[in-house]
């Protein structure tokens, strides 16, 4: 389903994923919002089902087929989160679920969507060998096609975890998350203005994966590109439909350095005790490389995910 979600659509995704999504908590440091001159609070999505928030929207998926289109299962392509989302997903309604995956995904995520029950089928790591090698699973089964963020389902399950945060911790002026496809940044930003149209949106983002911002910089979405980052979850080009949500909601697009991004990576670890993926620490590292965007303001923070293959880390 292309396009974009509507606010009421996000909160009718809520309601539909309540029985199975966890409400994940939030968590702050006082050394962190002295460090950043800002008062932070973190919405551990790295302790949802599946250890990445990618598991709500494709719970609103799975759960918005009728029971025709269910009954052939779902495909969706993904180096990680969302294939291993997808696949829990489709167990909680007991269908199958088909998932491309690129050679040279982390194999702790491969691992988990394999366990999961999906049914692996590999590809080139290249967005085009995906998405054929998903259609050609999805034209052979009949298996409804839920894209990893250029779906409104998928964007709208997203969306759900901020009236969550805005209910754990009300009063946030600003709303922080990173980027890569924008399923994510598109269903928050949509929930976040549906709720308070003031609020300061931002996204964050690695310099080697920086599409996201060379696109709302030029106010038109960039071609392909070839990443050149450890943040292996944003390493996909922002989707068509998400990019204007982003441009349409006033989102700013921050870069930082992948050596930033594990070094708040670290400082989440010292002070929260919580393990992220390298992805997730981009909005802390953000927030710690801008003082000046953020300072005074009151944020909530997106960690998207926690499933580390810790024998890959670059220290």
């Amino acid at each position: 389903m292309s396009g974009l979600p509507s606010f009421a659509e996000i909160r009718d995704a809520a309601a539909r994923i309540a029985p199975h999504a966890l409400v994940t908590p939030v968590l702050r440091s006082d050394r962190i919002d002295a460090l950043a001159g800002a008062s932070i609070v973190f919405k551990c999505e790295n302790l949802q089902r599946g250890g990445a928030f990618k598991f709500r929207g494709a719970t609103n998926a799975v759960w918005s087929l009728t029971d025709e289109e269910a009954a052939n299962g779902v495909v969706t392509h993904s180096s990680g989160n969302h294939g291993n989302a997808l696949a829990m997903a489709a167990r909680t309604r007991g269908i199958p679920a088909h998932v491309v995956v690129p050679e040279g995904a982390v194999k702790a995520k491969v691992d988990a969507i394999v366990a999961a029950g999906a049914t692996v089928h590999r590809c080139a790591p290249t967005t085009a060998a995906r998405e054929a090698a998903a259609a050609e699973v999805q034209a052979r089964t009949g298996a409804t096609l839920v894209h990893p963020y250029a779906d409104a389902r998928v964007m709208a399950g997203q969306g759900t975890l901020v009236p969550e945060l805005l209910r754990q911790a009300p009063g946030l002026d600003t709303l922080l998350f990173p980027i890569g496809g924008g399923g994510l940044a598109s269903g928050c930003s949509i929930a976040a203005h549906g709720i308070d149209p003031g609020m300061a949106l931002f996204g964050a983002e690695p310099e080697g994966a920086d599409d996201a911002a060379r696109s709302l910089e030029a106010d038109e979405r960039v071609g392909p590109f070839v990443a050149d980052t450890i943040c292996d979850g944003l390493r996909t080009l922002v989707g068509e439909p998400n990019f204007h949500a982003l441009r349409d909601h006033g989102v700013s697009a921050l870069r930082v350095s992948d050596a930033e991004a594990v070094e708040a990576m670290k400082l989440l670890w010292s002070e929260l005790r919580i393990v992220v993926e390298v992805s997730s620490a981009t909005v802390l590292a953000a927030v710690l490389r801008y003082p000046q965007v953020f300072a005074g303001r009151r944020v909530g923070a997106v960690l998207t995910g926690g499933n580390v293959d810790l024998d890959a880390l670059p220290w």
